[in-house]
Order: C-alpha cells, then structure tokens, then sequence
C-alpha cells in the first residue's frame, strides 16, 4: 500500500506518460486525421516534453504544477497545450508540500478538472477528450481506499473506458462536428491521448 505521493512519483508518473504517448503518436495522429488535420498525436507529444521539463526542478507540489502549466502554455499554441496547461494549472491551485496523501491526490486532480471545465464547454457525450478526463477524476474522488496507488488506477481505467466509449458518439466540438454521423465509428484522439496518460499515472506508481 502507498499511502503517500511524492514530488518525485509525480515526475515518474510524467516520465511514464510521456513514453507511453510516444508509443502511440501515429495512432493518435490517424485517429485525429479522420475528422481533424491529422497532428493531434505530435501535439500531445510535444506538450508533454514540455510539461516533463517544466517538472525537472520542481522540490514541491504547487509551484512545480504552475511551472508545468505556464510553461506549457507560453511555449506551445494550440488547444491541446491549452487544456493539459489549465489543468495542470488547476492542480497548483488545490496542492502543497511535497508530499500528498489520498485524499490529497483525490483534491489535485479535482482542482485540475474544474479548471479544464473552465475553459472549454465540452462535456462527457460531446467526443472529446471530456470522455476520458470527467470519468478519470470522478473514479478517483470515488475510489474509497487510502491506497495512493489504487487512487490513480480507478482513475486509469476509467479513463480509458471514457475514451473507448467514444467509439460511438458523434463528434459536438471543434472541426470533427462538421462531420456529423460520420464522426461515428472512431474512437476521439483527444480521449485516447488522455486515457493513455492517466493510465500511465496508474501503472507507474505501486
């Protein structure tokens, strides 16, 4: 049992997300290329190095996430870097000390949904990367166990069920709504990227 995260976990966690991503870019890429132009998959990549770098100093929580979040979104356009930049941001704002309990880990990542919220109207059913972030956030605030660990597992696969879901919606936002039913039948790039780094953030913290 883990009943403790540290700032140092936090930046494993980043890590193995990252090289998880990187696997599945091209995947990302073509899925993205169905109803959008095809680059989602190098610009998830490309926001997380940053987001990994802006983490390399980071001693304790709050300053490192608004580090990340900053950082991210003064250096890399697009709605992707905005998004992952405000919900990193909303972390920062609902964490501290080096490190952090359940009920803790439960908090920050709660604070990172609410902001996301703010700054886009998607929702869970609209085929975005809602999909997968609603349902990873509201499994972890769920999840009854002390266990940090099992904490970002329930939010893991929750998040990848969200992002799967997504296979049969028609898209509400962006460029892909233009597409209507024929958004139907493809899995979102947005929710897969993201489910693969909650799923990431489960399997490198036992």
């Amino acid at each position: 049992m883990k009943e403790r995260l540290s700032v140092e976990d936090f930046k494993a966690m980043l890590g193995h997300a990252l090289e998880k991503i990187k696997a599945r870019e091209e995947e990302f890429s073509q899925l993205d290329a169905v109803t959008g132009d095809g680059d989602h998959g190098q610009a998830i990549v490309t926001a997380m190095s940053v987001v990994c770098e802006g983490a390399t100093a980071g001693t304790e929580f709050k300053s490192m996430l608004n580090d990340m979040g900053f950082n991210l979104m003064m250096q890399v356009s697009g709605s992707t870097s905005t998004l992952l930049g405000a919900f990193f941001l909303g972390m920062s704002d609902n964490a501290s000390g080096e490190e952090l309990d359940a009920e803790g880990v439960k908090r920050m990542f709660r604070g990172g949904l609410e902001n996301v919220m703010k700054q886009t109207k998607a929702r869970p059913g609209d085929k975005t990367m809602m999909d997968a972030l609603v349902p990873a956030v509201e499994a972890m605030q769920a999840c009854a166990s002390e266990d940090v660990a099992e904490v970002l597992r329930c939010g893991g696969e929750a998040a990848v069920a969200g992002a799967r879901s997504t296979v049969d919606m028609k898209a509400n936002f962006g460029r892909a709504r233009n597409y209507g039913e024929r958004s139907i039948g493809y899995a979102d790039s947005g929710a897969m990227s993201w489910s693969c780094m909650f799923e990431a953030f489960g399997e490198a913290v036992a």
